[in-house]
């Protein structure tokens, strides 16, 4: 039967990153059977309730659909965000995330996700989709990106942001209107327009 069952979940997630209990108990899988797996070495558990099949194609992306998956709700933002569209050269430790204040709390926040709170339009707007290791990861746009790091300068350092707005401006990944119109959101056009009047 357990082979069956392993059958199964190879045939659903084998390109994803992972998949968790709650997804093993859609499929009617018991999650003794997951940990029975685990311990018989057939499937890898690569959190805390989150687990691999065996020889799963895993790409650099992996810990933004962890993150997507333990944070459903939340955008992808700032240095990682940064990093997802090439236009910053830092290699953030953790996954930055952003929710909605008092929209989500956990008991046990996991140890590779640095939370940020936005709230209103400011959280709503610049969202995008991306498909990465079968999970649909949302993440601000390029310009919404570099207006948050402006905002949040005291928490990733002027110099980040700095860099951002050049190599976004370089690279053409935003507009002076795109950048204005999430600086304004942001309520940083004051802050960041000496800046861009320098790049654009």
């Amino acid at each position: 039967m357990r082979d069956q069952t392993l059958k199964r979940i190879k045939k659903k997630y084998a390109r994803q990153a992972y998949f968790t209990i709650a997804d093993a108990v859609k499929m009617d899988i018991h999650p003794e059977v997951i940990r029975r797996m685990t311990n018989k070495g057939e499937i890898d558990r690569i959190r805390r309730g989150a687990y691999r099949v065996i020889g799963a194609e895993l790409t650099e992306k992996n810990s933004l659909a962890l993150a997507a998956k333990a944070v459903p709700k939340g955008v992808i933002c700032l240095a990682t965000a940064l990093r997802f569209h090439g236009i910053t050269t830092q290699l953030p430790a953790q996954v930055w995330i952003a929710i909605e204040n008092k929209m989500w709390r956990t008991k046990q926040i996991d140890t590779g996700l640095q939370l940020v709170f936005f709230s209103g339009e400011s959280f709503t707007s610049g969202v995008e989709d991306h498909l990465v290791e079968g999970v649909t990861v949302r993440v601000y746009n390029p310009a919404k990106t570099v207006a948050d790091c402006f905002k949040y300068r005291n928490k990733i350092g002027l110099d980040v942001a700095l860099e951002a707005l050049k190599e976004g401006r370089r690279s053409r990944k935003f507009t002076a209107d795109e950048l204005t119109k999430y600086a304004r959101i942001d309520r940083v056009l004051n802050v960041i327009k000496p800046y861009m009047e320098a790049v654009f």
